[in-house]
């Protein structure tokens, strides 16, 4: 990854308060969820700057503008008029503001790209704004185009890049599924080779490594799962043994990237099984709720925007609001 190390300032976990329950239509939202949540979208607005990003070490990245601007769409508010709106309208135009005007390219790096498109995709069709149907267009684009020029079907650090990984490639088919989602048309020829590679990285026992079927980890793991399982690929020997594992790393944190280990493997238990997520859901809420600080933001040498929306993310699910975090 692009982005430097995290290293987590705290690890106490103490136990949930009485959780007592909000409602979201059909579903029940844990009291202390919205409390977490509420606190660190104040954080992140408060703390944008007039150009839509934020003032700390990553946040002047697209890819993490695009994950704040997620992180304020995934509550559920009035994205158009709601208490977020302008944040996330700045967010969006810092977004488009990155982009090249010659080839759609958001950024300096595919995983700034990647998680810039997802954010647009996940804005397309909900948030009043001119711009992002042609800006996410020309993403999509080049997201075609760099796994067309790569020799593995997927991508690395930049479009021009001949090697692969399993992270920058998860990311990559997550937004391109994401902007299906949203009604661009996305070669089913592009997931399939995306997923293609993504098998190469998978081991015996289920488990993913960076850029060959070695060195499995749970982060990497759980990005794999999560591609399958939004291609609504879960059927497979492969799959169910990626599960498996995952099932086995309940209290595992990435010591180096923890919210983004947060971010993906929420996600993949939510696709994968509901009560195994139910049961990661409680656990890491109460991790959240120990660490948020007083101000909002979560610690990290991240930069304090990464990590405020990682984990927010991390907790989104419970909102089952955006196309993305819905099955």
């Amino acid at each position: 990854m692009s982005w430097k190390p995290l290293l987590l300032c705290l690890s106490l976990v103490l136990p949930l308060a009485a959780q007592d329950i909000t409602r979201r239509g059909d579903d029940s939202v844990p009291a202390q969820v919205d409390l977490i949540y509420d606190r660190g979208l104040q954080y992140l607005a408060k703390t944008q700057n007039d150009k839509g990003s934020w003032d700390d070490s990553t946040g002047a990245e697209p890819g993490v503008v695009g994950l704040c601007v997620v992180a304020f769409l995934a509550k559920g508010d009035d994205p158009n008029h709601g208490p977020y709106a302008k944040n996330i309208t700045k967010g969006i135009d810092f977004i488009l503001s990155q982009q090249s005007d010659t080839n759609g390219y958001i950024g300096s790096s595919m995983y700034n790209h990647g998680f810039a498109t997802l954010a647009l995709a996940e804005a397309y069709g909900a948030v009043n704004h001119p711009k992002i149907a042609e800006a996410l267009e020309k993403a999509v684009e080049l997201i075609l185009s760099a796994q067309k020029r790569n020799r593995f079907g997927a991508w690395r650090y930049t479009p021009e890049s001949k090697d692969a990984d399993s992270t920058v490639a998860g990311c990559q088919i997550v937004s391109l599924l994401a902007a299906r989602n949203a009604g661009l048309a996305v070669p089913d020829e592009a997931i399939k080779k995306g997923l293609a590679y993504l098998a190469k990285c998978r081991g015996s026992d289920g488990s993913y490594g960076y850029t060959s079927a070695s060195g499995g980890k749970p982060t990497l793991t759980a990005i794999g799962s999560l591609c399958l399982s939004l291609a609504k690929e879960k059927d497979s020997k492969g799959y169910k043994a990626s599960l498996a594992y995952l099932k086995k790393q309940m209290d595992y944190r990435d010591k180096y990237y923890p919210f983004y280990y947060e971010y993906y493997m929420s996600q993949a238990l939510f696709q994968a099984d509901e009560e195994v997520w139910k049961e990661w859901n409680t656990r890491n809420i109460r991790y959240m709720s120990t660490i948020q600080s007083r101000d909002g933001f979560f610690p990290g040498n991240q930069g304090p925007s990464f990590n405020t929306a990682g984990a927010l993310l991390s907790l989104a699910l419970n909102y089952r609001f955006l196309p993305i975090y819905e099955k």
